[in-house]
C-alpha cells in the first residue's frame, strides 16, 4: 500500500490549511488518469479527480485547520512543526507501507525524519519538494487538499462577502481581490473579518494601518 500526503492553504491570510492523505493499492489508477498536482490542473478537472479519488482510494483522510486554530497553535509552535504533527495523525490513520510526502521545510530529508519521529509505527517516509509533481499519489493528495479548502473558501465567501459588497478572492495576500476586500472590511469595521489568521504579518499590518487611519481623523 502507497500513501501520500499533501497540504493547501499554507500561506493565505484567509481561510483554513488543509492536510490530505491518501492510499492506494499502487499508483496505476492514477496514472492512467493523469493525477497530478493540483495546482496544474483547472478547477473543473481537479472537483472531477477528487472524485474518482475518493471513489478509488483504499482510504483517504482530510484534516482541516481553521484559522484561528492556526493562530492559536502558532503560539507555541511553528508552521513547520504545526505540518509535522498534522502530517504524522494522517499516516498514523491511513497506515500505508510506504508514504510519499510533499515537505514544507526547506530540508526536505529533515521533514521526513520528523515526521517518522511522531509516528506510533515505523513505515518508510520518502520526503521531497514537489513531490506532488514527482508522485501521483501525492498528487492525488494535493487534488483533495486544493478541493476541499477551496469549497471552504467557497464558503466563507457567502458568509462575509454582502457585509461589502466586495468579491473575497482566493485568501491569498499576493491576490490583490483578496486584499481590496481585507482593506474595505476593516476600513468599514475596525477590525479583521472572521476566517481571517489574525497571527498573519498581512493581517497585523492591515489592523495597523487602520489604526494609524482613525488616528488621523482627529
Amino acid at each position: 500500500m502507497i500513501g501520500g500526503v499533501d497540504e493547501a492553504g499554507r500561506g493565505p491570510v484567509v481561510g483554513p490549511l488543509v492536510v490530505a492523505g491518501v492510499v492506494f493499492e499502487d499508483d496505476i489508477f492514477l496514472k492512467e488518469n493523469k493525477v497530478r498536482d493540483s495546482k496544474k490542473c483547472t478547477p473543473k478537472t481537479r472537483e472531477i479527480l477528487a472524485e474518482k479519488i475518493k471513489a478509488k482510494a483504499v482510504s483517504y483522510e482530510i484534516v482541516v485547520v481553521s484559522a484561528s486554530d492556526i493562530d492559536d497553535l502558532r503560539k507555541v509552535m511553528t508552521l513547520n512543526e504545526l505540518e509535522v504533527d498534522v502530517f504524522g495523525r494522517i499516516i498514523d490513520k491511513l497506515r500505508p507501507d510506504v508514504c510519499y510526502v510533499d515537505s514544507a521545510d526547506v530540508n526536505d530529508k529533515r521533514f521526513g525524519k520528523d515526521i517518522s519521529s511522531k509516528l506510533s509505527s515505523k513505515l518508510e517516509i520518502i520526503s521531497k519538494h514537489k513531490a506532488d509533481d514527482i508522485y501521483p499519489i501525492v498528487g492525488a493528495a494535493s487534488i483533495l487538499a486544493k478541493t476541499t479548502r477551496d469549497e471552504h473558501v467557497r464558503n466563507i465567501a457567502a458568509e462575509i462577502e454582502d457585509k461589502v459588497g466586495i468579491a473575497l478572492g482566493s485568501g491569498y495576500p499576493a491576490d490583490p481581490v483578496t486584499m481590496k476586500f481585507l482593506r474595505a472590511w476593516v476600513d468599514k469595521y475596525r477590525d479583521l473579518p472572521p476566517y481571517t489568521r489574525r497571527s498573519w504579518e498581512t493581517a497585523q499590518k492591515l489592523l495597523k494601518d487602520s489604526k494609524t487611519k482613525k488616528l488621523d481623523d482627529f
